[in-house]
């Protein structure tokens, strides 16, 4: 089943200010479906490059709010996939626009940090903040270990382990991440003190994704293992559920913080964004990065319980990738697909699998029509492509890329 036409070409004019540089919803989330058809030899290379030109048909934005998803960062995160060294030269540009923002963010988070100010969503997310800008950093450093964003990345990762630690606000000791705001980034009455969210896309499992995935590869700072393990007992300690079907809420507000309880009375949709599914793989990456092998079978355990709970599965509403069935399945992917084959976890995937397969989509509320990754049909098609095209490392499912003994040699001696 496809959603988008491998041959596709780009339209004449750019729809909307900002579309082709967009990852989450523009030309550069088009441009990496095409590169992928193209390394699937579903489609072919002329097309692909069509649709890079079309994502750098206007100057690139390298401003303070360039992002993994947005402007700079996005275009070489996407050129990079290629794996063509006629990008060469414009990689390297985009990797100094890239080490620019990074260092301008994290002064400014720093600065936040020592006036014991709480922190916004898009300071430290994946969408918009620093750990999608660390992914892009990360994503270049697999590609090429002597790359030269190696120490910014580690500065990225020492920012997070600083952000894990607690903060006293007004007496109350809370997260350093907590945010005074709505899960919007903006004031919000409904959360007058704001919250803290767990959403791999905007909250702190997308921290902890990236410090595991760059444990796992190799790349450490001080503290790092210490955060990684802060993160994990914080969101174990807000498990909800019985033992053997746990769930976790996307976010917890100021009066569940002061009640050490959560006011929601069962799990919500199991998507990538929030939920289970997102926030379970980013544990099965600390159990993995911690070698914590009970941890992992924790995570897949909870998962598989996740996806074979028909009461959380009917609260899909779409076949996105951000949060519905695109999303959800892809996960599971990444997820149990290191499980025995006759085991329960490799049935309970197969289940879902066929699930997906032979679903109706005109059962569901609201079918994808528009274009992009994350809430649109390119990303849908994205998740049927082979196992080893590499363009999901934007989501923190992608495998993590462990760094050879050689590779960090030639690297020590550059």
């Amino acid at each position: 089943m496809t959603y988008t036409d491998p041959h596709t070409p780009p339209p004449d004019h750019e729809p909307s200010p900002g579309w082709g540089q967009s990852l989450a919803g523009g030309a550069a989330g088009l441009a990496l479906l095409h590169i992928g058809y193209a390394h699937a030899g579903i489609g072919d290379w002329a097309t692909a490059h069509q649709w890079v030109k079309a994502m750098t048909a206007r100057p690139v934005a390298a401003d303070r709010n360039a992002s993994l998803f947005r402007g700079a960062p996005a275009v070489a995160f996407v050129l990079r996939t290629t794996g063509l060294p006629a990008y060469s030269s414009t990689l390297r540009a985009l990797d100094e626009h890239t080490v620019r923002i990074v260092r301008v963010r994290l002064a400014q988070a720093h600065e936040r940090i020592d006036h014991g100010v709480l922190a916004d969503l898009g300071e430290f997310d994946l969408i918009n903040g620093l750990t999608g800008l660390g992914v892009c950093l990360l994503h270049a450093h697999h590609a090429d270990p002597t790359h030269p964003g190696d120490a910014p990345l580690r500065e990225v990762l020492s920012y997070l382990v600083r952000l894990t630690q607690p903060v006293s606000i007004g007496g109350t000791t809370l997260p350093r991440w907590w945010t005074p705001h709505g899960p919007s980034g903006r004031p919000d009455p409904r959360w007058p003190t704001g919250h803290a969210n767990l959403g791999i896309a905007h909250g702190i499992t997308g921290p902890l994704a990236l410090l595991s995935t760059a444990m796992i590869a190799g790349m450490t700072v001080p503290g790092q293992a210490d955060a990684i393990e802060r993160i994990d007992r914080f969101l174990d300690a807000w498990r909800c559920g019985p033992q053997h079907s746990p769930w976790w809420p996307g976010m917890i507000s100021a009066r569940e913080w002061a009640n050490a309880a959560v006011d929601q009375p069962g799990p919500q949709r199991p998507s990538w964004c929030y939920g289970t599914p997102g926030l379970t793989h980013a544990r099965h990456l600390a159990a993995q990065a911690l070698h914590h092998p009970a941890g992992i079978d924790a995570a897949q355990a909870a998962l598989v319980a996740c996806i074979t709970d028909n009461a959380q599965l009917h609260q899909l509403r779409d076949d996105s990738l951000c949060h519905g069935w695109a999303g959800l399945v892809h996960t599971a992917r990444r997820t149990l697909t290191d499980t025995e084959p006759d085991s329960d976890s490799a049935q309970a995937l197969a289940d879902l699998e066929r699930r997906w397969q032979q679903r109706n989509p005109k059962t569901l509320h609201n079918t994808p029509s528009a274009s992009g990754l994350l809430e649109g049909h390119s990303g849908v098609a994205l998740t049927y492509l082979p196992a080893d095209i590499d363009w999901d490392a934007c989501l923190l499912t992608a495998p993590p890329v462990p760094i050879s003994v050689s590779a960090l040699a030639v690297k020590g001696t550059g």
